[in-house]
This record gives structure tokens, C-alpha cells and sequence, in this order.
């Protein structure tokens, strides 16, 4: 190595340390602008006034009834309101219905047609709810001469009332509506009813069933459906001072018998019916009760699963 160049080393060593300090002045100055600049921006966002992001207000909560202020006048387009005939004596009953379906003779007269005569158990009764205390409590209390019963089936709670009546030395009429149809496929779980060219032997089987049960002189069937049956005895006078509505379990149906039923009872009379606390088809038949309850100012009671409504009875 040369003495120039040895010479040279010191020097070359003194200006790379002044270098790397420059480089690190720069370095540090330029790092702490950026965090200057960092913390002012953070520090100006954060004093900066609170911008409100705005918001709709939320909808006011109205009722039904604010929102249709005649809905009460219009359910009540819903009621059934035809005045009825006057009233026909309860001695006369019988003998009107009679003579408006069956000509003046009774239809237990010479059964049962051969067409149909070994196709019919000797006695086959079926029903559901139909021995409830509720049964004995409202007859007892009521006293009916005239019970009239909306869906009927094979019979159970007619026959039990019937027996009820005989037991309290009530000379009562029990009427029962039924189309007796059943429904579509209820053979399937009632295969013991035979049927003749289409038609189901309810109507048949429920006749004999009566008639096994010697109670042909307390209960008369009307085999119309329940609209068109509750119209026509409205309009012959007919009313009952015990109805109990167990036919169709969905809202409308249970709606419309309730309503067309409720027109033939007698002033202070009972209506009452199966199914209030089951889970028959969306609890129709409780809220088709709860509905007509609350638009007539009735009180509902219940009893096991029955529902009960005295028509003296007003909340």
C-alpha cells in the first residue's frame, strides 16, 4: 500500500461518518414530519364537530282501528241481522219440521230401507268432547225444551243428551243438523261406514243408532248443511234455548255457524261448543268465539274444552 493511499483512509473515514449522520439527520427529520403530520390529522378528526348521520324517525305505532277508524261498523257487515219468523211454540216444534222436510212422517218410520238394511251396525256411536261434565251442567241449568245441535256425526252427544233429559224428566226435542257427508276421506279412518254408490251411511248409521238407543221421540235430524238448515228453521219461527255448534272447526265456518245460530236462540239461552282450546285448524273455532264474543259485548266461559256463552250474560 502506498503513503498516499494509507494517507487517504482517515480521511475517507471521516467523511463517511459525516454521511451517515447527514443520512440519519434527513432520516429522523423526515420520520418525525410524518408523525407530525399523522397526529395532526388524527388530532383535527377527532376535534373536528361530530357529524349526525340522519336517521328517519321511526314510524309512529297506531292501532288497527286509528288506521281504519269504521272497522268496527265494518265487521259488523259480517253479522248475520235477517229478523226471524215469530216465534213457534216449543210444543209445535216437532211437529213443524215434520211437516217441512219429512211430509208429516216420521223418518224413523219403517227403517231402515232394504237398500241398506245389512249394511248398518246394530249400534256404532262416535264423537269427540261429547261426555264432558259441561253437557249435565247446561241442561241441568237451562232446562231446555228445545236443544238444537250443529254437527252431529254418528250421534255420541245427542244420544247423551238425550239421556240427560230422560234422566232430569225433561221433556226436550233434540235437533240435529248435519249434512252427514263426513268429509273427503274420512272413510279412511272410518272404514265401518259403508257407502252405496258414493254415499256415505252416516245419515243411516246415525238413524240407527237412535233407534238402538230408544230415543226416536227426543231427536229428530235435520240432513241439510248447517247454512242452509239455520236459515230455513229462522225463517219457520224455530229457536232452541240449548245450541251447541260443533261442526265445521275452521274460523269461517265456525264464524258462520255461531252467527246463524245465535239469531234462533232464545232470549237467555245458552250457546255453547266443542273444540275452544284445541288446535283444530289454526284454533279457528276460538278466535271465530273470541270475535263474535267481543263485537255482541258477550262473556265467554269455558268448561274443559268447551267454550260456553250465556246470552244474559254481558261484559
Amino acid at each position: 500500500m502506498t503513503d498516499e493511499h494509507h494517507n487517504s483512509l482517515p480521511h475517507q473515514r471521516q467523511y463517511g461518518h459525516k454521511n451517515s449522520r447527514f443520512i440519519f439527520k434527513l432520516f429522523k427529520s423526515n420520520f418525525v414530519c410524518i408523525i407530525l403530520l399523522i397526529s395532526a390529522y388524527v388530532f383535527g378528526y377527532l376535534s373536528a364537530p361530530t357529524r349526525s348521520i340522519s336517521q328517519p324517525p321511526p314510524p309512529p305505532i297506531v292501532t288497527a282501528t286509528e288506521i281504519y277508524p269504521s272497522m268496527p261498523t265494518q265487521l259488523r257487515n259480517f253479522l248475520v241481522t235477517a229478523h226471524c219468523s215469530n216465534q213457534v211454540a216449543s210444543q209445535l216444534v216437532r211437529q213443524t219440521i215434520l211437516d217441512r222436510i219429512y211430509n208429516g212422517t216420521s223418518p224413523f218410520k219403517n227403517f231402515p230401507p232394504v237398500h241398506v238394511a245389512t249394511l248398518l251396525r246394530v249400534k256404532k256411536v262416535k264423537g269427540w268432547g261429547s261426555y264432558g261434565a259441561v253437557f249435565e251442567k247446561l241442561i241441568k241449568q237451562v232446562k231446555p225444551k228445545v236443544i238444537i245441535e250443529v254437527g252431529t256425526f254418528l250421534g255420541a252427544s245427542a244420544l247423551h243428551m238425550a239421556e240427560l233429559t230422560r234422566q232430569l224428566d225433561l221433556d226436550s226435542l233434540i235437533i240435529c243438523i248435519d249434512d252427514f257427508r263426513g268429509w273427503p276421506g274420512f272413510r279412511d279412518r272410518f272404514k265401518y261406514i259403508n257407502m252405496v254408490n258414493g254415499d256415505a251411511l252416516l245419515l243411516y248409521q246415525f238413524m240407527q243408532n237412535v233407534i238402538s238407543s230408544n230415543a226416536t221421540g227426543s231427536i229428530l235430524p235435520v240432513p241439510f248443511s248447517s247454512g242452509s238448515a239455520l236459515e230455513k228453521l229462522c225463517e219457520w219461527g224455530v229457536v232452541g234455548d240449548l245450541i251447541e255448534i260443533d261442526a265445521g272447526h275452521d274460523f269461517n265456518s265456525a264464524w258462520a255457524d255461531i252467527n246463524r245460530a245465535y239469531r234462533i236462540l232464545r232470549p237467555g239461552g245458552v250457546i255453547f261448543g266443542h273444540d275452544y282450546f284445541t288446535a283444530a285448524d289454526n284454533r279457528g273455532v276460538r278466535r271465530a268465539v273470541n270475535l263474535f264474543a267481543q263485537m255482541n259485548a258477550l262473556k265467554i266461559q269455558t268448561d274443559g274444552e268447551h267454550w260456553v256463552i250465556d246470552s244474559s250474560l254481558h261484559v
